[in-house]
């Protein structure tokens, strides 16, 4: 029997219909489920494209700000979650604080113009796995993403302090 289930969103996240054999499969870690949260149409569209190029990563749903990244996270229980700070509504550092009592198993990397020490020690003291800078995108994306699921921290290497 096949489920329909809506991951729309205004930046492009396209419809997934998933049988019970696909949720297994999904289930078992041959994918990681990724929900994407960027407030930016075009970043989102660059990490989405970026994402592509691995074809283990699934994007399970997007959202564009931290409210919908909570609600989008206790949902989809994605097994990785890349999340913008800076957001509308709630930054992306209280949402991850609610994400992680939440959704304790999902891994979080969080995404970001903010290249202060100080920001990525609060951040990643929250339980996050990675820190990646928005100018490190291209290199260091899927580095991080490989590092994170198997089980390692990741951050960039320009961070300050």
């Amino acid at each position: 029997m096949l489920r329909w289930r809506s991951y729309t969103h205004r930046h492009r996240c396209v419809p997934v219909i998933l049988n019970s054999d696909q949720e297994k499969v999904i289930s078992d870690q041959s994918f990681v489920r990724v929900l994407v949260v960027e407030d930016f149409g075009p970043w989102q569209d660059y990490i989405l494209g970026k994402l592509r190029e691995n074809p283990r990563l699934r994007v399970v749903d997007c959202a564009a700000d931290g409210l919908e990244a909570v609600r989008k996270a206790k949902e989809a229980r994605p097994d990785l979650i890349l999340l913008d700070i800076g957001l509308p509504g709630m930054n992306g550092i209280e949402a991850a604080r609610q994400i992680r009592k939440l959704v304790p198993q999902s891994k979080i990397i969080f995404l970001t113009v903010e290249t202060s020490g100080s920001v990525a020690e609060a951040a990643l003291g929250l339980g996050a796995e990675g820190y990646v800078l928005k100018i490190d995108l291209d290199g260091d994306l899927l580095v991080a993403v490989e590092a994170v699921m198997s089980g390692k921290r990741f951050t960039s290497q320009h961070l300050t302090n």
